[in-house]
């Protein structure tokens, strides 16, 4: 199984960019991982916010295929804990997909062409977060969910 993660916009922080390779590499033990950020639309500032999540979409559409199990990070979507989010990632795994694309909206979320489209809804927390922490908490907590589908010792109970 491979997984992507499809963000709008570059990471802007050093640190987070740090964070995030950190545990890209560690995931390469475990999975085929893709982080794939789309450039901001340009002049996206001035657009109606309709018109730039749709253009957002657009782009978006371009690095997803059809048979992709498309998951939308969702503030409104399904929590789980950390053993939880293990276990979906391991049905998913046991279901013979081939490929979960997980999606970061932009600034306004994900456009709603997109978002019908998604199989799953996940929330991280009903906390919100920068859509740049996003990044790193996500591609984390993927790490974190192989390492308990392993029963190697990270995460603890």
């Amino acid at each position: 199984m491979k997984i992507k993660l499809l963000v709008i916009g570059k990471t802007d922080e050093d640190w987070l960019k740090k964070g995030i390779e950190k545990y890209i590499q560690r995931l390469k033990h475990y999975v085929s991982f893709e982080f794939v950020e789309i450039p901001e639309i340009k002049n996206s500032a001035k657009m109606a916010v309709n018109k730039r999540m749709d253009s957002e979409a657009d782009e978006l559409l371009k690095h997803i295929r059809s048979n992709d199990v498309l998951i939308a990070l969702d503030e409104h979507g399904t929590e789980y804990n950390s053993v939880n989010f293990a276990g979906f990632i391991e049905n998913k795994m046991i279901e013979g997909n081939k490929q979960l694309t997980f999606i970061v909206g932009g600034p306004f979320g994900i456009a709603k062409k997109i978002a019908d489209s998604c199989h799953v809804k996940l929330s991280l927390s009903q906390l919100t977060f920068s859509h740049q922490m996003v990044r790193l908490f996500f591609v984390e907590q993927i790490y974190r969910a192989f390492t308990i589908i392993k029963g190697e010792k990270y995460h603890h109970e």
